[in-house]
């Protein structure tokens, strides 16, 4: 980088008293410099700091989901604006999340030296800022006192990249093609540019390439590898607690205002770091204050309008002004933030805020049952509060990788409240439905799968899907799961044509289901772009392609010694539902 580019430039008049510093240079230990943006109040200082590390370019601020930076400044505070390491004009290498805990941390010790701080520094930021904030916070910087991390996660693994051991396919590939683009064009590899761009062009096809580990636009000559390091690390272990704060949660001494969103990526991500925390945080007030706000939104944007729903006016919660508050809480000892609840949530369905101190701990069983008909909604299967009692017979399905059954938002995998009710006519998944209800049902937190399965294949996935079956016979998507064997099985072992008991959660939610509607539980063996496929053979599935396919055929049993159930938390108690059926 040259000295020229390092200047900082003159102060810039950005409106309402705020001035702009652009490209100010800080010098890490080992001799790298990173640069920021540092916009400053009208009032003469010193005032408190509010700091966001990214590697989409620091002028974008994320303002796609916050107010601009110049917002923030003129509520009081200096707001700093990093390119993390090796992106935009920040020198060094890229390699996501590898450096941003000491980075981090180097950068908040050298904002505290400067005039205009007081020494009070607040970190905020979504996604891959949410997790630049708790890998500074776990390396404990002296004047960290407070974190926002929105829509990440603590543990990669199973946060960010995988779900119980199935890849989450479109969105690690689709985020992959961004990185390296960007990489490419400062690298100035011109053949690797144009054949990522070309790619990006048409993301929704890529997930279509097989096998997808040998996608041509992760393979270019020069450049990095991280993208083909997150196909070949399928398990979990030191390649991905290196690189996240699974396994440093202990030193996190900071409160946290998580915020998440029921059809984000990273939803589990997110909320299982606000449990982990609130948990396993360094000190006791670290744990009593972490906070968690859960709304309806998408990764980008945060609104009302996903899909082709509009959840009411209360789904454009100004989180701005969220920000605000919690900020002037912590760094301006305002106590405005004193009286909120632990856990603010936006109920699907009702389409309201509602307030929790913790999710229930208490489950509610609806059990699957049927006369061995229950592909597609066309057949016999139910849901009922009666565990079965008799002998049933076995549902099946046959499962073919070559023709997946598609993700809730269809082939694009697109996220929300979308209606499933044109997939649930397909035989290759099953479908279990509730009698209407007879009174609102609230399911908060994650419901709990446990399903008698038969593959005649060793290598299998199972996905359980919840999805609210209206009045009018519009089925709403609302949270999923899915376990793949080689993992849910990594211990005990796992055998074709043989009963094995599958145990694992969906996502969490917070849906009401109303008087008249339905619940409605279907069960595949995919949810592809979502996730990956299982080629139903040994190998590793991002080797795997048509050569390589097998189909295979699942028996789902629910008789008396093997009573498949949801558990569904409910908001609550259970015993005010009345089992009528």
């Amino acid at each position: 980088m040259s000295a020229e580019r390092l200047q900082p430039s003159s102060m810039i008049d950005c409106g309402s008293g705020v001035r702009l510093e652009r490209s100010v240079p800080c010098t890490m230990s080992d001799g790298v410099v990173l640069v920021s943006d540092h916009y400053y109040p009208r009032a003469p200082g010193p005032h408190p700091t509010l700091l966001m590390r990214q590697p989409y370019g620091r002028d974008i601020a994320s303002t796609v989901v916050y107010a601009h930076p110049v917002w923030f400044a003129s509520h009081g505070y200096n707001v700093v604006i990093q390119d993390v390491r090796g992106r935009g004009d920040s020198e060094g290498e890229f390699y996501p999340f590898r450096k941003e805990g000491p980075d981090g941390a180097e950068t908040i010790r050298w904002l505290r030296t400067r005039g205009e701080s007081d020494g009070r520094v607040g970190m905020y930021g979504f996604s891959y800022q949410g997790l630049t904030q708790l890998l500074a916070a776990a390396e404990q910087p002296e004047g960290l006192l407070c974190i926002a991390p929105a829509m990440t996660a603590c543990d990669l693994y199973h946060g960010w990249f995988y779900r119980q051991g199935a890849l989450r396919l479109a969105s690690s590939l689709g985020w992959g093609l961004q990185m390296l683009k960007a990489d490419a064009r400062r690298r100035k590899l011109r053949a690797a540019s144009d054949g990522l761009e070309r790619a990006w062009a048409d993301l929704r096809s890529q997930p279509l390439f097989t096998p997808y580990g040998a996608h041509p636009q992760l393979h270019h000559e020069g450049m990095p590898t991280y993208v083909q390091d997150w196909l070949t690390h399928d398990t979990p272990g030191p390649y991905w607690s290196d690189l996240d704060v699974s396994e440093s949660l202990t030193r996190i001494a900071v409160p946290a205002l998580h915020i998440a969103g029921w059809f984000d990526t990273y939803l589990s991500g997110s909320v299982a770091g606000f449990l982990s925390l609130a948990a396993h945080a360094a000190t006791r007030s670290a744990r009593e204050h972490q906070y968690l706000v859960a709304g309806p939104w998408v990764h980008i944007p945060w609104g009302e309008l996903i899909g082709e729903q509009n959840l009411g006016p209360e789904a454009l919660l100004d989180t701005d002004s969220l920000l605000l508050r919690w900020f002037n809480h912590w760094l301006k000892h305002s106590g405005e933030f004193a009286r909120e609840p632990r856990i603010r949530h936006f109920a699907l369905g009702a389409n309201r805020w509602c307030d929790a101190e913790a999710f229930p701990a208490e489950r509610f069983s609806l059990y699957l049952r049927s006369e061995g008909r229950a592909d597609s909604r066309k057949g016999d299967g139910l849901l009922s509060t009666s565990a079965p009692r008799s002998p049933e017979p076995r549902d099946i399905f046959v499962y073919d990788p070559e023709v997946p059954v598609h993700a809730p938002g269809g082939p694009a995998a697109l996220p929300g409240p979308i209606n499933q009710a044109q997939l649930e006519t397909g035989n290759n998944l099953l479908v279990y439905t509730s009698p209407p209800l007879p009174a609102p049902m609230h399911v908060l937190g994650s419901p709990q799968l446990t399903l008698y399965c038969v593959t005649s294949a060793a290598h299998a996935d199972f996905t359980g899907k919840l999805v609210r079956l209206r009045p009018g016979g519009q089925a709403d998507f609302v949270c999923i799961g899915i376990a793949r064997s080689s993992y849910l099985f990594r211990e005990s072992g796992y055998s074709a044509d043989a009963i094995h008991c599958w145990e694992f959660s969906l996502e969490p939610t917070s849906c009401v289901f109303a008087a008249g509607d339905a619940i409605r539980l279907e069960v595949a063996s995919s949810a592809f772009p979502l996730y990956d496929r299982n080629p139903s053979t040994a190998v590793q599935p991002w080797l795997a392609d048509s050569w390589n396919w097998q189909r295979s055929t699942q028996m789902l049993l629910h008789d008396t010694g093997h009573p498949s159930r949801v558990e569904l938390p409910l908001a609550g108690s259970p015993d005010t539902v009345t089992p009528i059926w």
